[in-house]
This record gives C-alpha cells, sequence and structure tokens, in this order.
C-alpha cells in the first residue's frame, strides 16, 4: 500500500510539473503585463529569400531589417500563403492556407464573410490600420474593402492592379480620394519617368505610418503595412540612385510594357503597361534600401514615443522574387540558390525571409528552424492580444517560439499549397517535416507524377526522391486530400 501511494503522489506530481511546463506564452504574457502590444506588420512585395542582408544579400543594403533580425528572432523556413500576391494576402489576414482561402488566384476578391485578423483585434481594443496594398477588393466602398474587413483606417490603391504603379493619379484615404495630379503625363516617349516629377506613393505610405503611429500612441494599435516595394514596376527618384549608380552594375535596359493593359486599375496614363527602365538593378536595390530607411525611420518614431518594448515587429514578403521588373534574378542571388521564382511552388517561389522584434521580451540573436507559413499569423496576433483563436482555421500560434519557448511549440502536421497558372500543370504540394511532397497534374490530364525532396540535404530541390521512397507517396497522399476537406 505504501508503495502504492507513493507511486500515486509520484504520478500526479509529474503531471502537475508537466502542466506547469507547458503554461502558454498567451497565459505567460496575461501575467507580465497587462498592456497589450501594439503589432506591427511590414510586407515587401516580390522580395526574394535572398534579399535581406541577414538572409545572405551582399549586394543590397538593409542594415534597419538586418538590425531587426539580430536583435530579434529570424526564421529561416517560413512560408508565404502562397506564391502570388493576392493569395497570398488572403492567407496572412485570415490564417487559411490555399486549400481552404476564399482567394487562390490573382483576380479573385476576399469573400467579405471571411473573419480577419483587423476584425478580431478590434474585438480586444485595438486600432486597427492598414496603409498600402490589400489587393483583395475592387474597390474602397466594397464589402470586402478594408474598411468593411475591420480596419479602421486605410490609406492605399483603389485595388491590386493599381497598386504597381508608384506614381498614381490618386490613391484613397478610407472613403475619400486623395488626387496627385502632379502625376499626370510625366513619362517621356519611351515611357521613362522624367526626372524630378511626381510624387512618389511608397513616401506617402511611409509618411502615414508615421502619423498613424503618433496619433494611436496611447492605446493598443495593429498597423498592417504591406508596401509594394520591390514589385515591378522598377521606379525611384533619382537622388535614391545614386549609391548604386556608382557601382557601374551590368544593366539590361527594360522597355515599357508588361503587367498593364486597359483594364480596370491601371489608371488611364497607364494602358501601356510597366515603365522603361534603363537601369533595373541599381533601381532594384534603391527601392529596397529606401523601404528599408523607411522601416528605421519607423523604428526611431517607437523610440522616440517610448512605445518600442510594448510593440512587436514583424517583417516578411509576400511571395519569392520576380524579373517581371527587368532586373536579374540572379545577378543579385534574390532566391539564395533555392529552386524558382515568383508563380512557382519550389522553395525559391513560397519561401521568404521573417524577421519577429520585440524589444525587451524576444531575445535577440535568435535564428529558428520552425516550419510555419503566413496562415500561421492570425494565430499568432490572437495571443499577443489574449483574445481567443477561431477554431476553424489552418494556422498555429508560433508565439512560443517567438519567446524562447520553442519546447512547448505545437508543430504542423504538414503545411500545404496548391497552384495553376495558365496551360501549366496543377501543382499541389505539402511539407512535412525535412520532406517536400508534390502531386503534379499536367492539364487535360489525370495521371499525375510525384516529386520528393529532402530539403535539410537537399534544399535547391534537385534530386526526386519520389521512386526510392514509395512509403513516403503513399503516406503523403491523404494530406493532400485532406487539406482540401478538413474546414468544409
Amino acid at each position: 500500500m505504501h508503495r502504492l501511494s507513493f507511486l500515486g503522489v509520484f504520478f500526479l506530481s509529474c503531471i502537475a510539473i508537466s502542466c506547469a511546463q507547458k503554461k502558454s506564452s498567451k497565459t505567460k504574457l496575461k501575467e507580465e503585463s497587462q498592456t497589450k502590444p501594439n503589432i506591427i506588420y511590414i510586407l515587401a512585395d516580390d522580395m526574394g529569400y535572398g534579399d535581406v542582408g541577414v538572409y545572405g544579400q551582399t549586394k543590397i543594403k538593409t542594415p534597419n531589417i538586418d538590425k531587426l533580425a539580430n536583435e530579434g528572432i529570424r526564421f529561416t523556413d517560413h512560408y508565404s500563403g502562397q506564391t502570388v500576391c493576392s493569395p497570398s494576402r488572403c492567407s496572412l489576414m485570415t490564417g487559411m492556407h490555399m486549400g481552404n482561402a476564399s482567394v487562390t488566384i490573382n483576380g479573385q476578391l476576399l469573400d467579405p464573410n471571411d473573419v480577419t485578423i483587423a476584425e478580431l483585434l478590434k474585438t480586444a481594443g485595438y486600432k486597427t490600420g492598414l496603409i498600402g496594398k490589400w489587393g483583395l477588393s475592387q474597390g474602397v466602398t466594397d464589402d470586402n474593402c478594408p474598411n468593411q474587413q475591420g480596419f479602421d483606417h486605410y490609406f492605399g490603391f483603389d485595388n491590386q492592379g493599381f497598386a504597381h504603379f508608384y506614381y498614381p493619379e490618386y490613391l484613397w484615404r478610407n472613403h475619400t480620394k486623395v488626387e496627385y495630379p502632379e502625376n499626370l503625363n510625366i513619362r517621356d516617349e519611351q515611357g521613362r519617368y522624367i526626372k524630378g516629377k511626381g510624387t512618389y506613393s511608397h513616401d506617402e505610405f511611409a509618411k502615414e505610418a508615421l502619423q498613424f503611429i503618433k496619433e494611436n500612441k496611447d492605446e493598443p494599435f495593429f498597423l498592417y503595412l504591406p508596401f509594394a516595394i520591390p514589385h515591378a514596376e522598377l521606379t525611384i527618384q533619382e537622388e535614391a540612385m545614386e549609391e548604386y549608380r556608382a557601382l557601374n552594375w551590368p544593366e539590361t535596359p527594360k522597355r515599357i510594357g508588361g503587367g498593364g493593359g486597359k483594364d480596370y486599375g491601371y489608371g488611364s496614363q497607364y494602358v501601356n503597361g510597366y515603365c522603361a527602365q534603363d537601369e533595373p538593378n541599381t533601381t532594384y536595390a534603391a527601392m529596397i534600401t529606401r523601404m528599408d530607411k523607411n522601416i528605421g525611420r519607423i523604428v526611431d518614431l517607437l523610440n522616440e514615443l517610448g512605445i518600442d518594448e510594448n510593440t512587436i515587429i514583424m517583417f516578411s514578403s509576400d511571395n519569392g522574387p520576380s524579373n517581371e521588373g527587368g532586373q536579374s534574378i540572379k545577378f543579385f542571388d534574390s532566391s539564395k540558390g533555392l529552386r524558382g521564382k515568383k508563380r512557382d511552388l519550389y522553395e525559391g517561389g513560397i519561401r521568404i525571409p521573417f524577421v519577429v522584434n520585440w524589444k525587451g521580451t524576444v531575445k535577440g540573436g535568435q535564428v529558428s528552424n520552425l516550419p510555419s507559413a503566413f496562415w500561421d499569423f492570425l494565430p499568432t496576433a490572437c495571443d499577443l492580444a489574449n483574445i481567443e483563436t477561431p477554431k476553424n482555421i489552418d494556422g498555429i500560434s508560433m508565439l512560443p517560439t517567438i519567446l524562447g519557448e520553442s519546447n512547448s511549440q505545437e508543430k504542423h502536421k504538414y503545411l500545404y499549397w496548391e497552384w495553376k497558372h495558365g496551360k501549366r500543370p496543377l501543382y499541389e504540394t505539402v511539407r512535412v517535416d525535412n520532406w517536400k511532397f508534390f502531386r503534379v497534374t499536367p492539364q487535360n490530364s489525370t495521371k499525375p507524377h510525384y516529386e520528393l525532396y529532402d530539403l535539410d540535404k537537399d534544399v535547391s530541390e534537385t534530386s526526386n526522391l519520389a521512386e526510392k521512397h514509395p512509403e513516403l507517396v503513399e503516406r503523403f497522399i491523404p494530406y493532400l486530400e485532406e487539406a482540401k476537406n478538413k474546414n468544409i
């Protein structure tokens, strides 16, 4: 009896210790502070995994992003929601992967019934702002526009297409049109922007972001800042070019065209498409550095206002790099040796930089290889705000890892994507631990082929191991079906 009693007490003690060790990061935050942290999520557009200094970039200067990473945590295995803009942003806002998201390709629009992270944070008393490229509605009065999807303040483009031209005829501040007559007729006959003319939209967004922070410094706020940089077209003011122009990089001039047409949203003056650019490499680098400098201005303002220790900053990109603006992906090694680019589900198309900084809370110098994705942002933000996470989402909170508690981090069974572009095959993809599995079905065919890569040994996805590991192929195929049906 004494032995059984002892074992019983010992067993209960072990349970108690285990439960204590697994105390949620959400509970820990609540105990340590009654103040909800401000959340700033900065998103670049079409910036590659290797376009940031801390991810190996050697030509483009990004000192402010690098500092955020070095004083916070850098994720090596983070993924975008999709390999193109709109669906990736849908995933970020709704916590859904491509098996359940309402937007899976460009051109689709957000389901007005979707619940966004902005709507959820408003229930916790957050002031919410979106400045930049929404990309999920056609106009600013539609049911799926930012102001109808939880954002108190919006300053940005009319729609997705207009976002790709940096000298717009107008922007929108909520439902008020802000016109820029100085941006009319500022291209020459070859399609180049005339030097010294026009108002650059990115600078307007940076200015608006600083103002939003100042106006909401005394209450918790969520600022979603999706810059359009460095998406084509490639253009920036002359003074920003000088430091890179002095390096005499090789250039292949780009003629006017691409990305345009007479469809809605491109502006009456841009029916011929993206601008001509004589120095696309120089311009691409200058645009990224300009964005980095404005990120530095945001950090400086947080310090000046004394809210830096109550503000978590996240930085990422919406998909892999694109050369539509004329720059060389190879010259910059923008994919950092990964296979593919934008519009591919190989690593170069979806593996992206992700940096988290929270002064005084997140320990500096951390590097995490946790497989994670855009759909994890929503539950992470819910934990930060100490509110319940919706049940029917695909994401998992990353807060334990961010706070240095990786031992208590819940992990995904798999990460899932699907992608069909034009006449190309349908790609269905899962990442399971170190394995990346593809089912590739050609158009007008029901007979797929399979690809399997060991990312630990072959991150460039060059050696297809599907035939060598039929047991893994058999194991992973049901995941493809499960991912598309579990939330129905």
